[in-house]
């Protein structure tokens, strides 16, 4: 991989991580995600022992949701880590 591919990579992971972030700031993103995650907790809850099916679905409802928030998390990390990284280059 050449400097300036390595460069675009670098440049589209903080464009990544800045929209993650500019989600998870957006109080309506948050309470959706909060809403659902309620939902499918409840979901779980409420199902009978023999409601296998749909006690499996609202976990795998639940899951999802949380992944999507760990993915949105995680590309904030990755560009402060670059940022930091280049903060660190530029200081020496």
């Amino acid at each position: 991989m050449t400097i300036q591919e390595e460069q675009l990579k670098q440049d589209e992971l903080i464009r990544l991580g800045a929209d993650a972030e500019h989600l998870l700031d957006n109080p309506a993103f948050n309470s959706t995600i909060n809403n659902l995650v309620d939902q499918a907790f409840q979901s779980f809850c409420n199902s009978k022992p023999e409601q296998t099916t749909e006690r499996e679905r609202s976990h795998q409802h639940y899951r999802a949701l949380v992944d999507i928030v760990s993915t949105l998390q995680q590309r904030v990390s990755v560009r402060d880590q670059i940022t930091a990284n280049d903060n660190t280059s530029q200081e020496e």
